[in-house]
Order: C-alpha cells, then structure tokens, then sequence
C-alpha cells in the first residue's frame, strides 16, 4: 500500500509567497510553533513548577531555562527531519525499523498520548472545579465532549486550527501578565535563579521536583507531531527552498517555546512570590494555590485568572494531541480511522482512569495522577529522541540536511542528561 504524506488532507495547503519579502515569508511559516509551544505549557507542567516555587524560591528557574533550551534544540531537529526528508518521525521509523519493533514504538508512543491527555482531561476538571464548583466527575465527563468542538474546527483548514490555539496562547499570557503584576517579584531574585546553582544537585527534594520540571517539559509526541504539522507550508521542496523553510519555521518554533518559557517560568515565580516568600513551602497542589493566591497576595482576581490560565491551558493541549495521534497512527501503521473515531478512542483511554480516581479519591488523587501521568511521559521520551538525532545524522536520509559534527555532540550529550535523569526519577518513583 502507498504511504501517503503526512497529515495528507492538509499537506502543502498553506502557500508560502516566492519572493524576497522577509517579513511574508515569516508570516506563513507562523502557526507550527504555536502548535508545539502548547505541549510545554500543558496542565502537566503546573504542579511541578508550583512545588518548586513554593519550596525553593526562584532557585529552579535555571532548570526551566535549561529544559526549554533542550526543547528548542530538539524541536529543531524535529522540523528538520520533515523539511528535508518529507516524512514525519512516526514514517521515519516505520522507514526504518521492522515491523516487529515499529509495532512496539507505536504502542509506547500510544501510551505516551494518552498519558498526555490524561493530563489535560485531568488539568481542565480541576479548572471546571476551581471556576464554577463543578464535580471533579461531571468536569472529567464533560471534557469528553470538547471531540465535537475540535472535529468541527478541523475541518474549517489548518490555519483556523492555529488561530484558536493562538489565541487561547494569548489568553494564558494576558493571566500570566496579571499574576506577574499583582505578585510583584523580586527582580534580583528572578535574575538570581536564571543562574544555575549547586543546591540543585546537592539537595535531593530540589534534585527530585528539577528532574520533575525536566521530565515535564520535553514531550514526546511534540517530535512526531512538528515534523509533520511543518509540511503543511507550500514551499519548493529543492534544496534551497528547504533550506529556507528550515530557517523561517526554526525561528517560528524558537519564538513561541520562549513565549513557553515564560508561562513555565511564570508559574514558579508566582509561587515562588507568593507562596514561599510568605513562609508556605508546602503548596505542592494547583488547588491550594488556587485558594491561597487571592488571601496572599490581598487582591480578588489572582485565583480567577490562574483558573481561567488551567483551563486554556488543557483545551489547547486538546487539539495538539487529537492531532498527534492522528500522526503517530497513520505514521507507524499506514493505518487510517475517521477522525471522530480516533478522538473517541484516544479521549475514553484517558477518561476512564481518570473518573475512576475522581470518583474514588477526590482532588488529592487526581493531583496524584496528574503527576503520574509526566513519569509515563519520561519513560517514552528516549525512544522518541534517539531515532529523532539518529535519523537527522544520517546523511543518507538528510542530504546536504544532516546535522553537523558539533549538532551530533551538543544533540547526544542533550539525549544523554534527558535519559539520565529521566532514569532516575522512573527509578525514584516506583522503587
């Protein structure tokens, strides 16, 4: 059977203008970047980033600077791989594997997406809970039905698809922005924390919740899904068209992981501020800052925004996902399921643990499974990142694309500390 291309029903739909126009071209390789940027600053990363500000002050701001340095290189190579060969991840591996071992990194990269969406289903109850006193249950069952939403958005084009995640971006930075204004933090201690420190590695709680931050941050189904969702541009697939599409869509990704960055940054600093500056070093739970924000810092709309932030935050990890499925499934197994078939799939995976704990445990077990679902995440990231730098060393693949000696360096010594970590927290956690 012949493999069609990635995302078929929207590959090469977005027209990117010949010419000389810097700022034109830059407009229509806008939107990948917003995609994947969502992934970092999903409801996964809120608790992590909470316990380290309301433990550490702004100590592991560092970590957060160093993890989303390690994104922006590995969705670099990401783009890479799908401008110059054409193929997402998920068709690499299938290129390249056999069958037997494509079939098992589809199953792990399966988990890895439902892991995710238990987040969001989890993080966007929470949000319901916090906003409107809805049951963690009602709110778990209501998410199911954002399916609808996101099926009638999809087939609107992919640019409309950009839009909402765009603005639903806007929204977490526009709450952000307030919190940072009412919270006032110290801006030496901010700068003091972007400097990594030894009490990061010498402190073993402080060396748990950084491994935590590191794990959280760099996701796996970003890989698959930005080497795709980058050959939905119309450009010259010659070398040199390549090459410039490679430049415009590395500046796209680099801009939003940085606006990723400041969201990830945003939440410890608020906490770090409010909670840790106030002698409350144990708020480890979005629900109790969610209570604690508007006493401590004695304005009323903190919480409110905060809340407003969760629940945009899990509608746009939503879409990302509903769309990295899709990949990872077409991808690996040349298979194709109507779209409302696989959301349904992928959601009732998520929802079923999901209900089950909200029902039996309450707030304080689906917090507990929010963190759980980013140690599932560690464990697929390795085998999402080393095929990624095996596949963008190869000059066969790659051509004149091929990372260079230095990229092959800087990329393994990146995997390896990934790996390494992310080892020690699986290990930590279970044994």
């Amino acid at each position: 059977m012949e493999q069609l291309p990635s995302l078929p029903e929207v590959h090469s739909t977005i027209n990117v203008p010949e010419g000389k126009g810097w700022w034109k071209k830059m407009a229509a390789f806008i939107g990948p970047g917003l995609m994947v940027a969502v992934g970092y600053m999903d409801p996964g990363n809120w608790a992590t980033d909470i316990e380290g500000g309301s433990r550490f002050g702004y100590t592991l701001l560092s970590v957060i600077l160093i993890s989303n340095l390690f994104a922006m290189l590995l969705q670099h190579l990401s783009l890479k791989l799908g401008i110059a060969t054409g193929r997402d991840l998920a068709q690499a591996c299938r290129d390249y594997y056999s069958r037997p071992v494509s079939f098992v990194l589809w199953i792990l990269c399966e988990i890895a997406i439902a892991a995710c969406d238990l987040a969001e289903v989890i993080g966007s109850a929470i949000a319901l809970n916090l906003l409107f006193g809805m049951p963690l249950a009602v709110g778990v069952v209501l998410t199911g039905f954002d399916v609808l939403l996101i099926l009638y958005f999809q087939h609107k084009g992919f640019r409309v698809l950009e839009s909402i995640v765009g603005g639903l971006i806007a929204l977490i930075m526009v709450s952000f922005i307030y919190e940072m204004i009412v919270a006032e933090p110290s801006l030496a201690g901010i700068l003091g924390g972007l400097v990594p420190q030894a009490k990061v590695v010498t402190d073993s709680t402080a060396l748990y919740i950084a491994i935590g931050i590191l794990g959280a941050t760099v996701m796996p189904h970003n890989l698959y899904l930005h080497s795709s969702i980058v050959q939905t541009r119309n450009f010259k697939r010659d070398e040199a068209g390549k090459r410039s599409a490679i430049k415009f869509a590395t500046v796209d990704s680099t801009v939003f992981l940085g606006l990723a960055f400041f969201v990830n940054a945003a939440i410890l600093i608020l906490s770090a501020a409010t909670f840790h500056t106030n002698g409350r070093f144990e708020v480890a739970d979005i629900t109790d800052a969610y209570h604690l924000l508007d006493p401590l810092l004695g304005v009323k709309w903190a919480s409110i925004f905060f809340a407003v932030a969760l629940l945009a935050s899990g509608q746009n990890s939503t879409l990302t996902g509903t769309l990295a499925g899709q990949i990872v499934m077409e991808g690996f197994l040349n298979l194709r399921l109507k779209p409302w078939l696989r959301r349904l799939i992928t959601r009732l995976i998520a929802i079923v643990p999901a209900l089950v704990v909200a029902i039996l445990y309450g707030e304080e077990g689906a917090a507990e499974l929010l963190v759980l679902s980013q140690v599932i995440l560690s464990m697929q990231l390795s085998f999402a990142v080393i095929p990624l730098i095996m596949f963008t060393s190869d000059r066969a693949k790659m051509g004149a694309f091929a990372n260079t000696r230095w990229m092959k360096v800087i990329s393994w010594v990146v995997a390896a500390i990934i790996l390494t970590l992310n080892a020690y927290l699986l290990w930590d956690t279970f044994f």
